[in-house]
């Protein structure tokens, strides 16, 4: 029998969960891995370059990457444009330290947090 490759295209919990349980993953491991099998492509607009800094490290401390300008690191523009890349597990550690910076990443960890429920 030879073997087919398609690509999932899914960003909900319900249709991993799905894809999970027809290949017989355990609920146990349903668990585990679902949250890693969702990955997110997030673009954030007008970030102070100070927090696109601090974003970009917390992305990467959880295996997630941020793109920014390369003003950024700088700091010879007042704002920069931000894309994430991350798993929705990434996302939901990252967002918990977001919420404890300043320079509007409380409110970014907030709004990326309502966007994900």
């Amino acid at each position: 029998m030879e073997s087919t490759i398609r690509i999932l295209n899914t960003t909900s919990l319900i249709d991993i969960e799905q894809e999970l349980k027809n290949i017989g993953v355990s609920k146990r491991g349903q668990d585990i891995m679902r949250e890693k099998l969702i990955f997110h492509v997030i673009k954030i607009e007008q970030v102070d370059t100070r927090a696109a800094n601090i974003l970009k490290q917390t992305m990467l401390s959880q295996g997630a990457e941020a793109a920014v300008s390369a003003s950024t690191v700088n700091l010879s523009a007042s704002h920069t444009d931000v894309i994430v890349g991350a798993t929705l597990k990434q996302l939901r550690l990252a967002i918990v330290r977001l919420k404890e910076q300043p320079w509007g990443l409380k409110k970014i960890g907030e709004d990326l947090e309502n966007m994900l429920l």
